[in-house]
């Protein structure tokens, strides 16, 4: 919940560098990532007009079978 709240501060404050930076700390923790935490870095990167790193995320979840939502879809193509 505090790297979901955390990202999303992020994506508001259009951070997406540290939200990005958050994301991937989250991985070498070995903290499991969500949809919730996908979508928060997903739509930070839109925030920051960073549609490549938006894509990016967009397909690692498919390589990491998380589920992608009407969020997630939205986030990507505004991007």
């Amino acid at each position: 919940i505090t790297y979901s709240a955390a990202l999303s501060a992020c994506e508001k404050g259009e951070q997406w560098v540290h939200a990005l930076q958050l994301f991937r700390e989250m991985a070498d923790s070995l903290v499991e990532r969500d949809t919730i935490t996908y979508n928060a870095a997903v739509s930070a990167c839109e925030k920051g007009e960073q549609w490549v790193q938006a894509l990016q995320l967009f397909r690692e979840m498919a390589d990491c079978r998380v589920e992608r939502n009407t969020i997630t879809y939205n986030a990507a193509v505004s991007a």
